[in-house]
């Protein structure tokens, strides 16, 4: 799989992309990920890709020009392109199912006020991870990220999401490790039991 991120921040991936199991998958080539700096398509000397919006109101608006010279760079015919946005359809663990599939997700982000309206267009879909403000996208496309890479084949043992919070519209049943009492806080017994069927039932009763 291949995920391209068009942002005006590559900087903030740099931890983000070389550590723990997203680093790890990169490193094994189980998914390639590269960035796009918006900036680099502006036309003029300093590099803008913002502007007032018309009709007046606070704040800048990124620019057609910069932002879809840079979409059309990285599109091709088995791309899938989303745009971060307030506006678009609550991300959630079935989307990263189905975009786990994907052979190359493009991730857009925008800052200031955001993107110009015209834009949206030319994205397939619009896509928020939840009723409240950022700053920027790029958080966001962190969060799309890490949800889908972790699905990816290889990049955690078979079976280990399978039990997961979110998955099948069930909550992950809680998780205990030793010791088995804690100042007097005991772990439920049923675990204890080796009665793996029973086990099962309550954990699924739990969830």
């Amino acid at each position: 799989m291949r995920i391209t991120v068009l942002t005006l921040f590559p900087e903030m991936y740099r931890d983000f992309v070389s550590t723990s199991i997203i680093g790890r998958a990169i490193e094994r080539g189980l998914v390639t990920v590269d960035f796009v700096q918006i900036r680099d398509f502006a036309h003029d000397n300093y590099r803008h890709v913002d502007d007032k919006p018309f009709g007046g109101g606070l704040g800048q608006v990124m620019k057609c020009q910069p932002v879809l010279d840079a979409l059309n760079s990285v599109k091709s015919e088995n791309s899938y392109s989303m745009m971060m946005s307030p506006a678009g359809n609550v991300y959630s663990q079935s989307k990263a199912r189905e975009l786990s599939q994907k052979d190359h997700l493009i991730l857009l982000c925008g800052h200031y006020e955001g993107f110009d309206a015209r834009i949206n267009k030319h994205v397939d879909e619009l896509v928020s991870i939840g009723d409240y403000v950022l700053t920027g996208g790029e958080m966001a496309s962190m969060v799309i990220m890490d949800s889908v890479i972790r699905l990816l084949n290889g990049v955690i043992r078979e079976g280990s999401t399978d039990d997961e919070s979110h998955e099948n519209g069930l909550l992950e049943y809680p998780q205990y490790t030793q010791p088995a009492d804690y100042q007097g806080d005991k772990v439920p017994e049923i675990l204890l039991s080796g009665h793996h069927a029973k086990i099962q039932e309550w954990r699924t009763q739990q969830s």
